[in-house]
């Protein structure tokens, strides 16, 4: 099998401290990187301090802010790797090996698209996430973190990335289940630990109504129709509850709202996946995991029942 490339990339705006320490980290690794970053519009002279400072990593600016899901489908379609990265610009890896590590992990199997890395949200706890149950079998999880993942760039690419109507927020829920249609499976990595910073300078009200709304989304474009409008009234329940467990009840009302009105005025279009993925994306999210062998049988199972 020729070797796998990988390239990193990171997309940013206005953190250029943060930034460069995920750089610093990525230029250590064992294993030779291309590093790509996108530049989302910053106004504090990101773009001039790498091009100074690191003239090795490749910089795509832009004078005006996308938003983050339409610049990583960009990072994908302008990475060279076979394999993407992708870190946030106040995340790190925690040792030189990380992404030697993680090349390895896709070797297991064929049907092996995407990496869920480890991951510590370090000014929060030590609480590792995406953690692996044991290193004597492989296994498959739902999704991967947004910034402790690296994702086959060709099937990538085939399913058309991210959905960029979800604007912030769901991106690889989404991705992901669409991976288990296409056949692929979310392996849990046996890598070293990225280390997530997270910044203070994140908009949590920006969160809690995206994160309400794409939840809407999520089960508008993807359920099965005889399972919709179970995964709707749940969605909203639970939203309701979690908004007033937290006191931030207004901001999901208004992200549920505005999930519903994008549905009204059809903006989101619906491309169901087939039973068989969405009850093994439902098990592997109850269970946290399972083993890959188990995974592909469930799979065949759900199939035989539905012819």
């Amino acid at each position: 099998m020729p070797a796998r490339t990988p390239t990193v990339v990171i997309t940013t705006r206005n953190r250029k401290e943060e930034l460069c320490r995920a750089i610093d980290s990525a230029i250590t690794q064992t294993r030779s990187v291309e590093i790509l970053v996108i530049d989302d519009g910053s106004t504090d002279g990101t773009s001039e301090l790498l091009r100074s400072r690191y003239p090795s990593v490749r910089v795509e600016r832009h004078a005006s802010s996308a938003g983050l899901i339409v610049r990583r489908n960009e990072a994908a379609r302008k990475a060279t790797g076979d394999i993407i990265f992708s870190l946030d610009d106040d995340a790190v890896f925690s040792t030189p090996y990380v992404v030697e590590q993680t090349l390895k992990d896709f070797d297991a199997d064929a049907s092996i698209a995407a990496i869920a890395i480890p991951c510590i949200d370090v000014l929060q706890s030590d609480r590792l996430r995406q953690p692996l149950p044991d290193r004597q079998h492989v296994y498959v999880t739902s999704e991967y973190i947004g910034t402790a993942h690296a994702v086959r760039r060709d099937a990538f690419l085939r399913l058309g990335g991210y959905r960029e109507i979800l604007i912030h927020q769901g991106e690889e829920r989404d991705f992901c289940l669409r991976l288990l249609e296409a056949g692929h499976f979310v392996r849990l990595g046996t890598a070293d630990p990225i280390h997530h910073f997270e910044s203070p300078k994140r908009d949590q009200r920006r969160q809690d109504q995206y994160g309400r709304r794409n939840d809407v989304l999520f089960a508008w474009q993807n359920s099965p129709l005889h399972l919709l409008p179970g995964h709707l009234l749940a969605t909203t329940v639970n939203g309701l509850r979690f908004g007033m467990r937290c006191h931030r009840f207004g901001r999901m009302i208004m992200g549920l709202g505005k999930g519903y009105f994008d549905i009204l005025r059809a903006a989101a279009d619906r491309r169901p996946v087939s039973t068989r993925s969405y009850v093994l994306m439902r098990k592997l999210r109850q269970s946290g995991f399972l083993q890959i062998e188990v995974a592909a049988q469930h799979l065949r199972n759900l199939a035989e029942r539905e012819q």
